[in-house]
């Protein structure tokens, strides 16, 4: 682990408010990136509550990503890959063959994750179209970080895309969790790491779920925000 990739705001397990408060308070540790040509993408649905602070509080970018992990057989939570929204399947070939992952199975699997990549797209894409990410600052955010597989999947398919700095922030996350994602991100920002992790709902007063409908209106206020900082140069 890089000591100095990795940076734990607290080890406090004090709950937060909702996913609004998390991330207002992880973009009061995000300012040293505003107007360094940033985008932040939020993992659906709750990622994304947090991804619209951030954008707002650092005069961003917003985006969702849509990569998919490929779980090993028989531990769907252990990424032994992921797929982008380009299709692009990227493999971990360790863990493949450690787990023992036939062709047969990570076709099947990669196939089941594509169409939900699909489905999404359908939703999502035609509110807002994706957003480059060559060259660019980026944030993934999500709600909080259990076992990784899923922000672990997330970076390996935005790495493809070569940003320049490749940032995880989360307000909350497992210690073994943020300092194996330090290892894959150029920075990990977790506002709290408790000594117990647990569910990640248990450290939310309010957790409702999440919803496609919101997550649009997220989109949309995004693409009338940027049309607006346009209309303003």
């Amino acid at each position: 682990m890089h000591a100095e990739k990795l940076q734990v705001v607290s080890y406090s397990d004090v709950s937060f408010t909702g996913r609004a408060q998390a991330g207002k308070l992880l973009a009061e540790n995000l300012q040293y990136l505003k107007g360094k040509n940033t985008v932040v993408l939020g993992i659906p649905r709750g990622g994304m509550v947090i991804a619209n602070e951030i954008y707002r509080a650092l005069n961003a970018d917003l985006d969702i990503v849509l990569a998919r992990k490929i779980g090993a057989p028989g531990e769907p939570e252990l990424a032994i890959g992921s797929v982008g929204e380009d299709g692009k399947l990227l493999l971990n070939d360790d863990l493949v063959f450690r787990t023992g992952a036939d062709k047969f199975y990570i076709e099947e699997e990669n196939q089941r994750q594509l169409a939900e990549i699909r489905k999404r797209e359908k939703i999502f894409r035609k509110v807002k179209p994706k957003v480059p990410l060559n060259g660019r600052t980026v944030i993934i955010t999500d709600d909080g970080v259990a076992t990784g597989a899923t922000m672990q999947a997330a970076l390996w398919s935005v790495r493809q895309e070569n940003p320049q700095k490749l940032i995880v922030a989360v307000p909350i996350g497992a210690k073994e969790s943020v300092e194996l994602l330090s290892l894959q991100a150029d920075r990990v920002i977790v506002l709290r790491v408790p000594q117990y992790l647990g569910a990640i709902g248990g450290f939310y007063e309010h957790f409702e779920q999440s919803s496609d409908a919101q997550v649009l209106e997220f989109l949309k206020g995004s693409v009338k925000e940027a049309a607006h900082r346009k209309g303003a140069d």
